[in-house]
């Protein structure tokens, strides 16, 4: 999506060791116009699949998956990284590497909000290593529920996850691709529009 790379190559800034700092526009304040134009774009390319839910990660995941699930007429389910006191003692609960915590974090979801059956569009807002996705997946998998896709605002095509992803059999889709990020450089694949 040429908007989200043109926003990466103005703002974004390779922190080197594959961390790229989107905290202007994505992850820390959230640009609602450009957000709103990713989830158009995902329910464009997500409509046929037929999902009855967005499932996404706290904290950054929430503006697209909420943007996506708006276009797609869908309800939005983020796992959350600590047990608030009003969710119930049985919750679903993994554990997932944080690239830019540099730690494991818990993925949490009320069994109250993803129940068995449901068609589970994931919407994040990396796809590195696909661990935190992974995470995502084990969760709907132990709710009984189906993961019938994968999107992801922006792909480091060079750490792996869409290998570890693609056994899934589901559609995963990028917004924005990069392949490189050697040096200062960012480097992107060609956009599939």
């Amino acid at each position: 999506m040429q908007a989200l790379e043109e926003r990466i190559l103005k703002e974004g800034k390779n922190l080197g060791g594959g961390i790229l700092k989107v905290d202007g526009f994505i992850n820390h304040q959230v640009d609602p116009v450009l957000m709103d134009e990713c989830g158009r774009e995902f329910a464009r390319r997500f409509k046929a699949i037929g999902a009855t839910k967005v499932l996404t990660a706290e904290i950054s995941g929430i503006a697209p998956a909420v943007t996506t699930a708006l276009h797609l007429g869908l309800p939005v389910v983020y796992a959350r990284k600590h047990k608030p006191i009003t969710m119930p003692d049985q919750v679903y609960l993994t554990l997932s590497p944080s690239h830019t915590k540099g730690r494991m974090v818990e993925l949490i979801i009320s069994p109250e909000y993803l129940a068995g059956g449901e068609r589970v569009l994931i919407i994040d807002d990396f796809l590195a290593s696909g661990a935190t996705i992974m995470g995502l997946v084990r969760l709907a998998q132990t709710a009984g529920a189906n993961v019938v896709g994968i999107g992801a605002l922006i792909e480091k095509r060079f750490e792996g996850g869409r290998k570890v992803l693609e056994p899934l059999g589901v559609p995963i889709e990028s917004l924005a691709c990069i392949s490189s990020m050697e040096g200062d450089e960012i480097l992107f694949e060609s956009s599939r529009e």
